[in-house]
């Protein structure tokens, strides 16, 4: 179930919001400071492609500097890239069958709003890396 949820999402959202992050982390790595944001905006993009099966759960270690990074990060690219999955969250509801996929896209918006101190896991896994 999870692959062929991962094949709509892809065709009808998935590709489009990997693309946004795509340019977002291309942006972020040409203006050479900010290459942390621009590695953090390809690892979300990817997840974004294909989200089904992985979850996102908070690092352990992560402090002060997560935070205060994710600030640069809303302002940078977070907002408008919630704001992305936000539409297209709207637009998937639309349908019955779409509801799966904008719920989806609603739980990518606090990942795109403060990627620093996060890690994408395989859901089966979830267990053992809450546990380190």
């Amino acid at each position: 179930m999870r692959t062929l949820l991962n094949i709509i999402w892809l065709v009808l959202s998935g590709f489009w919001m990997f693309l946004g992050y795509l340019l977002a982390g291309v942006v972020l790595c040409i203006l050479i400071l900010t290459i942390p944001w621009g590695i953090a905006s390809f690892r979300i993009g990817l997840f974004a492609l294909w989200p089904f099966g992985r979850t996102i759960v908070d690092k352990p270690r992560s402090g002060v500097g997560s935070f205060l990074g994710n600030v640069v990060w809303v302002v940078l690219a977070g907002w408008w890239l919630a704001i992305g999955h936000i539409v297209t969250g709207v637009a998937m509801c639309l349908t019955i069958i779409g509801i799966p996929l904008g719920i989806a896209s609603f739980k990518l918006v606090p990942i795109s709003l403060m990627p620093l101190g996060k890690e994408i896991v395989h859901v089966d896994d979830v267990n053992a890396f809450v546990h380190r």
